[in-house]
């Protein structure tokens, strides 16, 4: 599959909920995936590759899909800032990797990246 005309802004939504027909109920995913914070789509794209950068993450705090909180990180003038209600502060760049997930199914960690933000690098997008 090519993408004819690739976004500028490109989401990708992580599958952090599934649900479980033995329960007849959802379960939150906390499998470790580990997204890049510079992204390449090659072969994918009809004209060349494209280039993304990571510039937001939407993370889910919680053990459950039917509760929970929802934070996020944000890069602005090439510094993330993690957003909490009211609270914003500056956080390193190596704490991005901390909302990959877990290496096991079961952890003390509930903080897990849904959703991923990335901006083209260097192409204009004409429509």
């Amino acid at each position: 599959m090519k993408i004819k005309r690739p976004p500028h802004i490109l989401v990708i939504h992580l599958k952090r909920f599934k649900f479980i027909e033995q329960l007849s109920r959802y379960k939150k995913l906390s499998y470790r995936v580990v997204f890049p914070l510079e992204l390449k789509l090659s072969d994918t794209v009809e004209d060349s590759d494209r280039e993304y950068s990571l510039f937001a993450v939407i993370v889910h705090v919680g053990s459950g899909p039917n509760h929970g909180h929802y934070v996020s990180l944000v890069k602005s003038h090439n510094h993330w800032l993690f957003f909490d209600d009211e609270n914003v502060e500056m956080i390193d760049e190596s704490a991005v990797q901390t909302f990959f997930g877990s290496a096991q199914e079961y952890s003390s960690n509930t903080d897990h990246g849904y959703i991923l933000f990335y901006e083209s690098l260097g192409q204009s997008n004409t429509s």
